[in-house]
């Protein structure tokens, strides 16, 4: 690297802290919080994700993820009643979503199931890519953010096909460097899946652990201990803001839907000794 591209990249890094940086605008959100500020109360959407920054779901298998990256993907499309309290900050982008381990036939059911609920199939654009190496899903995911101008939220389900080891150090870095690549260059979010270790919360590994490291939002999955059918979701960590638990189940038609409260069992436990 030439001393004349080392100063390029260092002008295109400083930030000078005098100047007043922006919080990124809101991509996808779940309620709201109020603060008091001097002004009086403010209002801020909770961010599940925002503009240049990526997020991660982890879950066990057959947690019903691609269940709940339909209800992402839906609500950011548009507000929906399967949703609650998600809420997209679209304003015109698109929605890119690649599924890297269905066959076509099974991608494009979960790919249907956003249209369905939101109503909306405009700017949303869908692709299956495990026909694909490890190498050429990179290639082919950058390709798609550079054709598609104006791309709001990327989602890769999963990110474990984008190495061929999740445990091989080199390979996993490089993929998360280009998560953090891509959501500066293109100013979008991006939503992944991995699973969790078996018997742990943690993600599977050296890959969820650079995930971990790097994420704004760290979304966990776990199937509701009471309610049989349903899923909590839980912000496990968060940059800012950390959303409210709640959880989702699929209806009699399979499609997800949020459901307004948890269950607490310490509800009944008060009501039937009173």
């Amino acid at each position: 690297m030439t001393n004349e591209k080392a100063r390029q990249l260092l002008k295109e890094c400083e930030i000078d802290p005098r100047e007043k940086v922006e919080y990124p605008p809101v991509a996808i959100s779940y309620g709201n919080k109020v603060l008091s500020t001097k002004a009086g109360n403010k209002v801020l959407k909770v961010p599940i994700g925002t503009y240049g920054n990526f997020s991660f779901i982890q879950a066990p298998p057959k947690s019903k993820k691609s269940f709940f990256v339909s209800l992402l993907a839906s609500a950011y499309m548009a507000s929906n009643h399967f949703s609650g309290e998600i809420r997209g900050n679209r304003e015109g982008k698109k929605l890119l979503h690649f599924d890297t381990e269905q066959a076509n036939f099974h991608a494009s059911i979960g790919f249907r199931r956003v249209i369905d609920m939101s109503g909306v199939s405009d700017n949303y654009h869908t692709f299956a890519l495990r026909q694909l190496s490890y190498k050429d899903r990179i290639i082919a995911i950058e390709q798609a953010l550079i054709d598609f101008e104006n791309v709001g939220v990327l989602i890769i389900d999963g990110i474990a096909d984008l190495v061929s080891d999740v445990n091989d150090l080199e390979q996993s870095n490089l993929c998360v460097q280009k998560l953090m690549e891509w959501t500066a260059r293109f100013n979008c979010h991006i939503i992944t899946v991995i699973h969790s270790n078996a018997g742990t919360s943690k993600p599977t590994g050296h890959l969820g652990s650079f995930l971990e490291k790097k994420t704004e939002t760290q979304i966990e999955l776990e199937l509701n201990n009471v309610h049989k059918d349903w899923v909590t979701v839980s912000c496990k960590r968060s940059r800012g803001y950390p959303f409210e638990k709640f959880s989702f189940k699929v209806n009699e038609v399979g499609l997800p839907e949020v459901i307004g409260d948890i269950y607490d069992p310490l509800k009944d436990f008060n009501k039937n000794s009173g």
